[in-house]
């Protein structure tokens, strides 16, 4: 692609988050305007051999940061993994043209969570997994996401939902 932006908010807690994302969209269109450039949220605003545009969503708990957290941590990346359908249909539009399985991306039809591993649904660092505590990184969401269902859908799956 001609270019790409990463910025990144937080952390931050709850409905923050997404306020803070709406807030640096906000910033970052003013800022190409003034540029006289032009800005898309597309997850894949040009076909080719190149990767799209995501918005990975680092996550924890307080009890994922305590000691201890890592398995935390895995029982929710089991929960998220059985609600895959669920959250990529939520995920954002036009999500499919990015997760292909290539291009550090999983497939859109298929979960995978990997320690340090960029083309895996849920990447856990491997900071974390030495730790045995900390956080994770969901790669799912695409760029024009809605911040506000991505982290509600993230922590209903993680903390309320009892398979």
């Amino acid at each position: 692609m001609p270019g790409q932006w990463e910025f990144q908010v937080g952390p931050a807690v709850g409905i923050s988050a997404g306020d803070e994302l709406w807030v640096a969209r906000y910033i970052l269109e003013r800022i190409t305007e003034i540029a006289g450039i032009v800005v898309s949220f597309d997850p894949k605003p040009i076909q080719g051999d190149w990767n799209g545009a995501g918005a990975h969503t680092n996550y924890s708990t307080k009890s994922m940061r305590e000691d201890g957290g890592y398995e935390v941590i895995k029982k929710a990346i089991d929960k998220l993994g059985l609600k895959h359908k669920e959250h990529i249909a939520a995920y954002g539009e036009g999500n499919e043209r990015r997760l292909t399985g290539r291009h550090e991306t999983a497939d859109i039809n298929t979960f995978l969570w990997g320690v340090a591993n960029r083309g895996a649904s849920i990447r856990v660092g491997r900071d974390t997994e030495k730790a045995g505590k900390g956080y994770f990184e969901d790669r799912r969401p695409a760029s024009n996401m809605d911040p506000y269902v991505v982290t509600s859908m993230i922590a209903e799956t993680t903390i309320l939902w009892k398979p």
